[in-house]
């Protein structure tokens, strides 16, 4: 009853020239988009920048083309241990960022106007604002003003990098995500505020690069969501790269009054200034809410400025839905299109059945060296919240082929029930964690334990294998006391004739 007042006192049209509306063209909105006309439904999408959203211009697909870049390099590196003549790689950083620039240029025709429009979508470039629950008001970039009346609406509007209120940082130049990539040159010296999943990647990258790079974050440790031994294990490749990491760092200012710029902190009770050439923001994303007149209409927002969403991906107002980063503080490319889905189902077929998000499935990847890759629980979620588990885990350490390739470091941790072999979580640091973790986020879905992955037969050699190793650690931990004396029993007897 309090839901349907909100419709009361407002005028819902005889008519709609949409079932759907959906405001924002990154990797949640396209989704949504693609969905709701292969369903044949009338659809039409606007987005006031560029096609794609930040995924494709600002986010994933720059980030991982330049980790790629970083990583070959350092590979490179490991060949001067073999080589009778090895010269080092003089890299022109100009060169390197235009071939980013070209894996976008590559990708961008998969989310393009002219691909959608193909697909039956209706996309127009411009600014949308909610006028009433049923009416979108659009701005297009010629100026032009109209208003649609749709059935339902998906909010798929994403996030920006939060810049904190930190003297003296507005008053000259610093870098975010959005602004990493117009770098022509490799910083000398950088300085990265924030430990998190993209402060990591940049530090990783850059320091393979050549920059002095410099994380600064006021936690206790890198990646504070995560286990304490996966911060202590990144915090230790970092430092053998030769990355600096301040931790319990606060920052006080930034200085530019002297011919260096730096950073004034408070480290370990004592002053802290770090000069540096360039700096780059990193702690943090703020969801896009305003000018699109969510507040007139009443739109709960959360303490953190998201858009509130029940499990149906559905706002207060039952046929309004937002996915992504705008509604999910994961903020994840893949989280996005997977609640865009059930959104725009939601959206046109709610009516009959409504479908509800599994959000604890989502896996998470960090992608650095080495890669880190989770999916579900890990040791600090599940005491916090109050969970039983046990632990089983296999040390990279001892794989074959990390072994053969050189990279025999990390581990495979899986929590399980208690007395079960029902996975609750998995928590991956090695050489392709991120692919490692597929089989696992397949059987959680599907919910198959681990004596279904003990039991599937894995190709000599690969990395997978270590996934069937972490199924035997459970499997002869879990084994009844009484069996192995019974069985050496039974093969005396048998042995005895």
């Amino acid at each position: 009853m309090k839901a349907q007042s909100q419709y009361n006192a407002r005028q819902k049209p005889a008519h709609f020239e949409a079932n759907v509306v959906v405001i924002g063209a990154g990797a949640g909105g396209l989704v949504a988009a693609y969905l709701a006309a292969a369903a044949q439904a009338k659809v039409i999408l606007i987005e006031k920048e560029a096609m794609g959203g930040e995924c494709l211009n600002t986010g994933c697909v720059p980030s991982k083309a330049l980790i790629h870049l970083a990583k070959t390099l350092a590979n490179s590196r490991h060949l001067a241990s073999v080589a009778t003549e090895y010269a080092p790689i003089k890299l022109d950083f100009a060169k390197l960022m235009a071939q980013v620039q070209e894996v976008i240029t590559r990708i961008a025709p998969h989310d393009s106007i002219a691909r959608y429009t193909q697909l039956g979508v209706s996309v127009l470039t411009g600014t949308a604002r909610l006028t009433s629950p049923w009416h979108v008001e659009v701005t297009l970039a010629t100026g032009e003003v109209s208003e649609i009346t749709t059935r339902s609406i998906v909010i798929a509007a994403g996030a920006r990098p939060v810049v904190p209120m930190i003297p003296g940082l507005r008053e000259g130049a610093f870098l975010t995500s959005q602004t990493l990539w117009a770098l022509t040159e490799c910083p000398r010296r950088l300085v990265i505020l924030g430990g998190g999943p993209m402060g990591c990647e940049m530090a990783y990258c850059f320091a393979q690069l050549g920059s002095q790079v410099i994380i600064i974050e006021r936690a206790a440790r890198l990646l504070a969501n995560e286990d304490e031994e996966v911060s202590a294990v990144v915090l230790q490749r970092f430092q053998h790269t030769g990355i600096q990491v301040y931790l319990n760092c606060q920052v006080k200012q930034i200085d530019r009054s002297l011919n260096v710029a730096c950073v004034v902190a408070e480290y370990q009770g004592q002053p802290l200034r770090l000069d540096f050439d360039h700096l780059l923001l990193a702690v943090g994303r703020v969801a896009n809410t305003e000018g699109y007149g969510l507040e007139a209409l009443g739109i709960k927002l959360s303490e953190q400025g998201s858009i509130v969403v029940n499990g149906f991906q559905q706002t207060n107002y039952a046929h309004i839905f937002a996915c992504g980063d705008v509604s999910n503080p994961e903020q994840l490319t893949h989280a996005a299109a997977h609640q865009a889905g059930y959104a725009v189902m939601n959206a046109l077929f709610g009516t009959f059945k409504k479908f509800r998000v599994n959000a604890k499935l989502i896996p998470r990847t960090v992608f650095i060296e080495p890669e880190l890759a989770f999916v579900g629980l890990n040791e600090q979620r599940a005491q916090a919240q109050g969970i039983a588990y046990r632990v089983q885990r296999y040390d990279l350490a001892d794989l074959d082929r990390a072994i053969i390739d050189g990279v025999n470091y990390g581990f495979i941790k899986v929590l399980t029930k208690p007395h079960s072999d029902t996975i609750l979580g998995v928590s991956i640091v090695g050489e392709q964690a991120s692919e490692l973790l597929a089989e696992f986020v397949l059987a959680m879905n599907n919910s198959l334990g681990l004596k279904k992955i003990l039991a599937a037969v894995h190709s000599y050699p690969t990395y997978s294998e270590a996934n069937k190793y972490v199924a035997g650690v459970w499997r002869r931990a879990t084994a009844p006391p009484f069996l192995m004396p019974l069985l050496a029993a039974y093969h005396r007897w048998r042995r005895a004739g």
